[in-house]
């Protein structure tokens, strides 16, 4: 009964099916997708070219593969780790085929009567997940007044806490002294962080952690889960992995090997084609390719941040994210922005509260779209605004 019906993107389709049925001749710009536009870039096209040529000859050929992975893929994640100073022995990773399974799988090695902690407003799976789990989940509440960052509250107990940062939908991103106080909350409760850090990529900030590790206790405390859909703009290829370290243990049981004894009896692996065209992510020209896609996302983030600074829109994200969450202007609500922007400017964006409660009065737009689309909508919210 708990289960919110799906209906935050289907009713975005159906109003925006509508609106063009009867504005045949509108030209509807989309920054509501979550969803990467840029192709794979060259050096993991060849990597994949490689693999495919690999399975046509015996001596090359892969069959199944570790359930947890290839060594090559872990020793580059272990070399990607350390330039943001993090220290990963190769056996506490596990490639998956996305984050947004494991985020629902790892839930595996729960029980049902662990109590949940998650932020409000916040990405909708972490909530259904529990939800059909039938575990108890609280709501933690962030606003514009703690900038969409919640901080540990010594009143509230729970055992499973998500943390996403880069958060989506806000943007906002936690710093390390932030996050040390998250790890010694857990560590206090006994509870286990579960860390999504899908958007890690588009930190550039120095004073933000790129991986919940880089803070001293979380080992003992923390599960990182990432992907390479944002990163590489894996969306369609499907890849990610998630990170457990040896340390963590709850009630006489290390959570490494549980995981892997459930990823073992109920996963088969990553293909070994995208595996190799994940390796080549972290090549010196897959990187190197790889930034300048991320250059252009953060391009269009600019110019949709410059925009609303221009018409004094209050934001957050934009900088280190893909995401800008604004409040709506002239104090509309999320849905009511949402129809008010597709009237008036063509374009199409995310309400906030189709997030949680705590988006109310906000609204979520991509920097996943074309650059030329971007800047037209852009322009065409700015002067739309300036007009209210």
């Amino acid at each position: 009964d708990n289960l919110e019906q799906s209906y935050l993107f289907s009713t975005i389709a159906r109003k925006v099916r509508e609106y063009s049925e009867a504005h045949p001749e509108a030209d509807i710009i989309r920054l509501g997708i979550g969803d990467v536009t840029r192709p794979l870039v060259p050096a993991v096209i060849d990597a994949l070219h490689a693999a495919v040529e690999d399975q046509a000859k015996q001596e090359t050929f892969h069959g199944y593969g570790d359930e947890q992975g290839y060594g090559f893929l872990h020793e580059a994640l272990v070399g990607y780790y350390k330039t943001h100073g993090v220290e990963l022995a190769t056996n506490e990773i596990f490639i998956s085929d996305g984050a947004k399974s494991d985020l629902g799988n790892i839930l595996d090695i729960f029980g049902t009567d662990n109590t949940v902690l998650v932020p409000d407003p916040v990405y909708p799976t972490y909530v259904d997940d529990n939800v059909t789990d039938g575990r108890k989940i609280i709501y933690g509440r962030t606003s514009q007044e703690n900038g969409f960052l919640g901080m540990p509250d010594d009143s509230v107990k729970a055992d499973i806490i998500y943390i996403c940062s880069p958060n989506n939908p806000t943007g906002a991103a936690y710093t390390r002294e932030q996050l040390k106080a998250w790890v010694d909350y857990a560590k206090k409760n006994n509870a286990v962080i579960l860390y999504d850090a899908a958007y890690e990529c588009f930190i550039t900030d120095p004073a933000l952690a790129r991986s919940i590790f880089e803070v001293e206790g979380a080992r003992e405390c923390a599960i990182e889960i990432c992907s390479f859909s944002k990163i590489a703009g894996f969306t369609g290829t499907r890849c990610g992995y998630t990170i457990v370290p040896h340390e963590l243990e709850r009630e006489g049981m290390n959570l490494n090997k549980l995981w892997l004894r459930r990823q073992t009896t109920k996963f088969n692996g990553v293909p070994y084609v995208v595996q190799r065209a994940a390796a080549a992510v972290f090549t010196e020209s897959g990187m190197a390719e790889i930034q300048a896609n991320l250059d252009y996302y953060r391009q269009n983030a600019k110019v949709i941040a410059d925009a609303l600074d221009e018409c004094g829109v209050w934001y957050c994200g934009g900088k280190n994210s893909p995401y800008i969450w604004l409040r709506c202007p002239g104090g509309m609500k999320s849905w009511e922005f949402f129809d008010w922007l597709l009237e008036n400017c063509g374009v199409v964006g995310t309400p906030g509260v189709g997030f949680g409660e705590c988006g109310e009065g906000y609204f979520r737009l991509t920097a996943f779209g074309d650059a030329e689309k971007t800047k037209v909508a852009a322009q065409r919210i700015k002067a739309a605004i300036q007009t209210l």
